[in-house]
């Protein structure tokens, strides 16, 4: 699920670097880069289904592998996985450049959705989500530090364009394929046939690839970053697995949240967990966008299937509607160019997400007040948090990659994806327990999740109100 970070979209532009190779002529398809474009488009449009129908299925997986149970952690697990992912590949890209870590990736990618095709159990669903988040976080760095390479500054506003607009067509037939899929064959199939579009994407990245040349003066990261990753993942699925407990394992579960805070604290940079102005809150507002959205996102097509009795296919026409409208609104304010500040574009953003989730938890509530609200509510309110998704999620890419060099450009494109990931992981984490913990009593536990997901969408007007800094344009 993490994947979805690529749904991040268009961004305004910087300005133009005056190199030959990025005169005022070129485009992301012009000769020198068409390639390049037209391989990564295909990548993340491949992906980007798979991130679609397994949103889709997996309620109909958890209940056929008897592990509703487990549900949120199977979306938490490849999410807290990539960001070990993230890490690695982070310090592989500074010390060699992204070619190597870009094939190892696709390759634990297709290993894990081969292992979650072929599942008995939801623990070995697991093992394959992790493997899936391992090889899905490498990925996510290394199209960033690719970007990076092989683009110039004023074109990078049109990939991240490219990139959205691969999230488009998978979102219009992913969520009613996935569904077709699994009502005809088996949910195994959306798993297993991902793999076929995997193969295709390497044959289409593999030019690409072929052109760069490994790092002239690579950089030496600490390995102990990567021992602080395997913390965070770690303690972010005990949390999840400890939250609903009660008497001892309580202890335990504040330990594990405890030692996610102070993983984040070695894993962003300085000043990030206390929204400290510039790159930190521009960092925190992606892991709180991410976290808060997604958190949505995994429940919202179960919650239209258990209060509204919708069908799969029906209520995966409501992550259809946002895949259009996240790319839409990206385009917007790509549009908008310099007259909408990546502040304020983050700033609006954050507020409808906000407005979204808000709208999203009174649907329930309505609902269990007896007013039988129509399940186009919940729906609309999910896709107006796209929106918002759509016009601030762009910008939090570009205005980490104008602050960054050649020297810290990995480290920086890391810390972006591991707030994003870890994030929206911690966020699943919270929303399970508080889920399981909720069932045990009267209280709606989608209610219960949804109210988290507001609460966590304060905070992020609250981060996007502090990018701003003297160093950028307001």
């Amino acid at each position: 699920m993490h994947l979805r970070s690529y749904r991040h979209g268009v961004t305004t532009g910087t300005t133009p670097e005056t190199s030959p190779a990025s005169g005022e002529g070129e485009r992301i398809l012009s000769p020198a880069y068409a390639a390049t474009t037209i391989a990564m488009f295909g990548l993340i449009a491949f992906v980007a289904f798979e991130a679609m129908a397994v949103a889709t299925v997996m309620p109909t997986v958890a209940r056929d592998l008897d592990g509703l149970d487990l549900y949120a952690l199977a979306f938490a697990a490849p999410l807290a996985s990539g960001v070990v992912g993230m890490v690695a590949a982070g310090m592989w890209s500074d010390r060699t450049g992204p070619v190597v870590p870009l094939l190892a990736s696709m390759a634990l990618f297709s290993l894990g959705l081969l292992v979650c095709g072929v599942a008995p159990s939801m623990d070995v669903l697991l093992v394959g989500r992790v493997l899936q988040g391992l090889g899905g976080g490498a990925l996510t760095v290394g199209l960033y530090v690719l970007v990076g390479l092989c683009f110039p500054s004023r074109l990078r506003p049109a990939v991240f364009a490219s990139f959205a607009a691969a999230w488009v067509l998978p979102s219009l037939f992913g969520p009613g394929l996935a569904a077709l899929v699994a009502d005809t064959w088996s949910w195994r199939w959306v798993f297993l046939g991902t793999v076929g579009f995997v193969v295709v994407a390497l044959a289409l990245l593999a030019p690409a690839l072929r052109g760069l040349e490994p790092h002239l003066e690579g950089v030496s990261t600490p390995v102990a970053r990567l021992w602080w990753a395997v913390l965070g993942a770690v303690a972010v699925l005990v949390l999840e697995l400890l939250g609903s407990a009660q008497g001892v394992a309580v202890g335990g579960a504040l330990v594990a949240l405890a030692g996610v805070w102070v993983a984040l604290g070695r894993l962003l940079p300085q000043g990030s967990r206390v929204l400290r102005r510039g790159l930190p809150s521009v960092i925190a507002t992606r892991g709180l966008l991410a976290g808060n959205f997604f958190c949505a996102e995994a429940y919202i097509v179960y919650v239209l299937q258990d209060h509204w009795s919708l069908t799969p296919g029906r209520a995966g026409i409501a992550l259809t509607c946002v895949g259009v409208v996240w790319a839409a609104a990206s385009q917007v304010q790509a549009r908008l160019g310099d007259r909408v500040s990546h502040h304020r574009a983050m700033v609006v953003g954050s507020c409808l997400v906000l407005a979204g989730l808000l709208a999203l938890a009174g649907s329930v509530l309505a609902h269990d007040s007896g007013h039988d609200p129509s399940a186009l509510l919940p729906a609309a309110a999910y896709v107006l948090a796209g929106a918002g998704m759509g016009f601030a999620y762009p910008r939090t890419g570009v205005a980490m990659l104008e602050v960054s060099t050649d020297r810290d450009r990995g480290f920086n494109s890391s810390a972006l994806s591991i707030a994003d990931s870890l994030g929206a992981a911690l966020a699943l984490s919270l929303a399970g327990s508080a889920f399981a913990a909720a069932g045990r009593t009267d209280v709606d536990p989608f209610l219960t999740v949804f109210t988290i997901a507001a609460v966590g969408g304060f905070l992020g007007v609250l981060a996007a109100s502090r990018t701003f800094s003297r160093t950028s344009p307001a």
